[in-house]
C-alpha cells in the first residue's frame, strides 16, 4: 500500500519532546514523498475533523520548545465504537492514509483498539514521562521530567540543610516509581518511597532517625505519587514526632512542572529517532507497531504486544539504593543505638556538617 498521505497527533499527558517528534514526522514524511498533516487536540481532534497541513515551515524552531503545537485532549466518546468509527471517517474524508499517534499507554490502547475497531493504519510513538510504556527502554520526555526534578531536589537540600529539616518531595509517575528512583539516587536522597517496595510510614521516621544519628544536617524523602499510603499520610505521621526525630518536617509536591520546560539533549534526539522511524514505517506499509528504543537501537514491536504488557521498574537500582544508603531502616537501629537523640530539633549554630 503507497502512502500519499499521513497525519499525526499526539494525546494524552504533554511530555517534552513531542515537539520535535512532530517535527521529525513531518520533515520525514515530506522527504519520503508524503504529505503531512497534524491532527490537533488528540483523538478529540479526529473526531472534530481537527486537520492542517504540515510544512518545513510549519515546524520549523519548534525542536527546543515543550508541550505540544497540536495541543492534547482526552477523549472519552473515542472509548467507543461509535467515536472510532467517525474517526476513521473523517480520515478517510481527508484521504489520509495512516495515522501517527505520540502519547503514553492510553494513547496506545486507543490506537490498538481504534486500528482494531475499523483497520485503519496505525503507528505509535512512545512519550510520557511516567516511562510506563512496554517494549522500549524509556519513552520520549523522561530524560527532560528527571532532570526538573534532580534540579528542584538539589535546591531544596540547600534550604534543608539550612534549617535542619527533612524534606518529601513528591514527583510525578502515577503508578510507576520511575521517576522517584532515579531522581533520589541521582539526588542523594535519604529515603525512597516507591509503590513498587512500599515503606511503611514508622519505617521512614526509622531511616530518619538513623540520619540524625549520623550527623546529617537535613533528610531528604523523595516519594512517587503512586506510592501508598500517599505523602501526606508519611507528612501527618512524621509531625507529630519531630522533636524525637531532631528534624522538622516540609513536604513539596513537584507536580506538573515535570512536564514542562525546553526538552534535554537527549529527549531532542530520541524524539527524533522515533519520528523519523515512525514515517518511515509508514512508508514501507509497516502498521500497527510501536516504535521505541531498546538497547540504544530504534525497535518496532507489534500493538498487541505493548497492550498487552504491563511495565514494572527494574528493582536492581532500588536494591543498589538500599545497600549505598547508609539511612537504610537495616541500619537505623544500630545508629541510633549509639547515637543518643536530641530532645528538639537543633538550631544553626549545633549543626554538624554533612560527612
Amino acid at each position: 500500500m503507497t502512502m500519499k498521505r499521513i497525519a499525526v497527533l499526539t494525546s494524552g499527558g504533554d511530555a517534552p519532546g513531542m515537539n520535535p517528534a512532530i517535527r521529525a514526522v513531518a520533515r520525514m514524511g515530506i522527504s519520503l514523498g508524503m504529505q503531512v498533516f497534524g491532527v490537533a487536540e488528540g483523538y478529540q481532534g479526529l473526531l472534530d475533523g481537527k486537520f492542517r497541513a504540515l510544512n518545513l515551515r510549519d515546524v520549523g524552531g519548534i525542536i527546543g520548545r515543550g508541550g505540544t503545537i497540536l495541543q492534547s485532549a482526552r477523549c472519552e466518546e473515542f472509548k467507543t465504537d461509535d467515536g472510532r468509527d467517525r474517526a476513521a471517517k473523517n480520515l478517510r474524508a481527508q484521504k489520509i492514509d495512516g495515522l501517527i499517534t505520540i502519547g503514553g499507554n492510553g494513547t496506545h490502547k486507543g490506537a490498538y483498539a481504534f486500528t482494531a475497531r475499523t483497520g485503519f493504519p496505525v503507528v505509535t510513538i512512545a512519550s510520557t514521562i511516567d516511562n510506563d510504556v512496554c517494549y522500549t527502554d524509556v519513552t520520549i520526555g523522561v530524560d527532560t521530567a528527571l532532570n526538573t526534578a534532580l534540579d528542584a531536589i538539589d535546591k531544596i537540600r540547600d534550604t534543608a540543610s539550612s534549617h535542619r529539616r527533612a524534606f518529601m518531595i513528591e514527583t510525578m509517575g502515577r503508578n510507576s516509581g520511575y521517576l522517584a528512583l532515579m531522581s533520589g539516587i541521582a539526588g542523594g536522597a535519604e529515603i525512597i518511597l516507591i509503590p513498587e517496595a512500599p515503606l511503611p510510614p514508622a519505617e521512614v521516621k526509622e531511616a530518619i532517625d538513623a540520619a540524625y544519628a549520623r550527623g546529617k544536617n537535613h533528610c531528604l524523602v523523595i516519594c512517587a505519587e503512586g506510592y501508598r499510603p500517599g505523602i501526606q499520610a508519611v507528612h501527618d505521621y512524621l509531625k507529630p514526632r519531630e522533636k524525637e526525630m531532631g528534624f522538622t518536617v516540609r513536604m513539596t509536591i513537584l507536580g506538573h512542572i515535570q512536564r514542562g520546560g525546553a526538552p534535554t539533549a537527549f529527549d531532542r534526539v530520541l524524539a527524533t529517532r522515533l519520528g523519523v522511524a515512525a514515517a518511515q514505517q509508514c512508508a514501507e506499509g509497516n502498521f500497527g507497531v510501536m516504535c521505541g528504543l531498546a538497547g540504544n537501537k530504534v525497535q518496532t514491536t507489534d500493538l498487541a504486544r505493548v497492550v498487552a504488557c504491563r511495565k514494572t521498574i527494574d528493582l536492581r537500582f532500588y536494591e543498589m539504593f538500599k545497600k549505598i544508603e547508609l539511612a537504610s531502616p537495616d541500619l537505623a537501629r544500630t545508629l541510633a543505638a549509639d547515637s543518643p537523640m536530641r530532645s528538639s530539633p537543633v538550631e544553626e549554630s549545633e549543626m554538624n556538617p554533612t560527612p
